[in-house]
């Protein structure tokens, strides 16, 4: 984790996906505290000893794209897996993928409940997949020094290579488990929600649907503002209290005259409960920063200890302590008030003497966002003027140019859109899939870079006013609120339609036939299910039936007028 400076740019690395974040800035800032992401208890076995889930590592190639003789390399790639509730191959039982994040697959997998939880009532088997560079995944017999050397070897980290990574290790285990007849669902969160989209939409033929929680595959150059991530923090806080609001914005430039001052940053450092060994004005800006915008992205309705240990709906635990001091009758500073905020992130569970601005420590293995922040993932981040943080503007010069700087490399800001597409979004999502849920909170930052309506029948957006990131994937609680409880409901019902079913062989029985019809922009289509699989007609000419054979039957179609034509257009889906 670093924050560097570039043509007076502050430039976040971070994760989770905060991706790369920029204030404007006129002092240099070396390093980045880390603790944004420790969690009171760093993971450990325990959860495989327990049961959880049993590690396995499946030999991966380099490259799946190219034919050089480096590209046939191997690497060992790590996959959790759990069987406990799996059905079997021969009842033809789902399996359940988690599309690895930009980290250690343990950590995620040990806050997706909701796959855990489901297993039992969809007899599914559980896999956990690490992405490539991260975690214990690494190329390069293992060595993250050899790995992370340079752009030589970081050039083979890349989204495609991961989905590419998934496909293979997936059939393959099928093939193994003798379960290729077992339908697959790819699961994920963040940029494993993203992940899971992608999958789908270029792997129909490994998965046979996809929930996408808070996957914000629209964030990219010319598909949304740069502010929308900014302006969401802004208002989750400004939902709660407009003092609460004022107080933090107005911070930022107290914190710099105050730091001008004789005396100011040893003042700062008191304040603020900084440890001795290092203190930096703009450094404590980042690490204020950091935790408004990481209790933004999880104020969950619950008690966590995903990034770090927090209170049920955290934002307001933190604007409730900086209005505190108005009603009581010797008023705090303002550093106190922020400070007191602050604290409900960094040191909820009281353990914590002091704050180390100095630690780039990385327990989750995240380093490798990095490389992909100046590669492919240029997701446009900045703030406006009413934005909580300072004013910003998002330049793509300035990425480039730090990203020349740091790997030699220069990023390709419309490679994602051209791979996957995202104009004319819902046209993409129709030719290209169906069988995606994506899930977004309105109160996660990253919803505004989401699918936030539906697109078709089988393509869902599920959208939670009160949500926050990925939510909906946590372990449930007796504390979850019905609203929260409804949208895992939701998440079910597409799941357990035709939609998610392998084709069935031939058999004697009578097909199962089920019939639609809707209108599908300037024309209409008619959709017809049969033994789970859905056909799709374009419309042409009137008849009064529709003649198909089928397992050696002939089924005729209710004998009304539709305009439906000779086949046209037959798309299995």
């Amino acid at each position: 984790m670093a924050i560097v400076i570039f043509h007076n740019k502050i430039i976040l690395f971070s994760l989770f996906s905060l991706l790369f974040f920029t204030f404007c800035s006129s002092h240099i800032i070396p390093k980045f505290p880390s603790s944004l992401i420790r969690p009171e208890q760093q993971l450990n076995s325990g959860s495989a000893k327990n049961g959880l889930y049993k590690t396995k590592y499946f030999t991966q190639i380099l490259d799946h794209f190219n034919y050089n003789p480096q590209s046939y390399h191997k690497f060992q790639q790590r996959y959790l897996i759990n069987d406990t509730y799996w059905g079997g191959a021969k009842k033809k039982a789902p399996i359940f993928v988690y599309t690895g994040n930009e980290g250690n697959i343990e950590w995620f997998t040990e806050n997706t409940g909701f796959m855990f939880e489901k297993a039992p009532y969809f007899n599914a088997l559980l896999v956990f997949i690490e992405h490539r560079f991260y975690g214990k995944s690494l190329p390069f017999g293992g060595n993250k020094k050899v790995a992370y050397a340079n752009s030589s070897t970081l050039g083979y980290l890349s989204s495609t290579q991961a989905l590419a990574d998934y496909a293979t290790l997936i059939i393959d285990l099928k093939k193994n488990l003798s379960a290729t007849e077992s339908p697959v669902v790819v699961f994920g969160g963040s940029y494993g929600g993203m992940l899971a989209a992608w999958f789908r939409i270029k792997y129909p033929h490994v998965a046979i649907g996809a929930l996408a929680s808070s996957a914000p595959i629209l964030h990219f150059m010319d598909l949304v503002s740069p502010y929308v991530f900014s302006n969401t923090v802004t208002q989750d806080f400004r939902s709660e209290s407009e003092n609460c609001y004022k107080v933090i914005k107005g911070s930022w430039k107290l914190i710099e005259e105050t730091a001008k001052k004789h005396g100011g940053l040893e003042l700062l450092r008191k304040s603020f409960r900084i440890c001795n060994n290092y203190m930096d004005a703009n450094a404590l800006e980042g690490w204020l920063q950091t935790a408004w915008i990481y209790t933004a992205m999880t104020d969950y309705p619950t008690p966590t200890n995903f990034l770090n240990p927090l209170p049920a709906y955290p934002v307001r635990k933190m604007c409730e302590a900086i209005d505190r001091s108005v009603t009581e009758k010797h008023s705090s500073s303002t550093f106190d008030k922020l400070y007191s905020a602050a604290n409900i992130y960094y040191n909820y569970s009281g353990t914590s003497k002091c704050f180390d601005l100095n630690d780039n420590s990385d327990p989750h293995d995240l380093g490798g966002w990095q490389w992909q922040a100046c590669t492919e993932m240029i997701m446009p981040l900045g703030s406006n003027k009413e934005s909580i943080f300072p004013e910003s503007k998002w330049s793509f010069n300035d990425r480039s140019a730090s990203c020349k700087f740091f790997y030699n490399v220069l990023p390709r800001p419309n490679w994602i859109t051209s791979e996957f597409g995202g104009h004319d979004i819902e046209l993409v999502l129709k030719r290209s899939s169906g069988n995606i849920i994506f899930f977004n909170g309105l109160r996660d930052p990253w919803s505004g870079g989401g699918v936030l309506k539906n697109i078709s029948k089988t393509i869902i957006a599920i959208v939670a006013k009160e949500g926050a990131h990925h939510v909906d994937l946590r372990y449930s609680t007796k504390e979850d609120p019905k609203w929260l409880k409804d949208i895992r409901k939701q998440e079910l019902r597409p799941m357990e339609s035709p939609h998610y079913r392998y084709r069935e062989k031939e058999t004697n029985q009578p097909s199962q036939v089920f019939f639609s019809l809707c209108v599908d922009g300037s024309y209409y289509r008619h959709d017809i299910y049969i033994n789970n699989v859905h056909f799709v007609f374009s419309i042409v000419h009137y008849i009064h039936y529709l003649f198909m054979s089928c397992n050696n039957q002939t089924i005729i179609t209710h004998p009304i007028m539709l305009p439906v034509p000779l086949i046209s257009q037959c798309l299995y889906l």
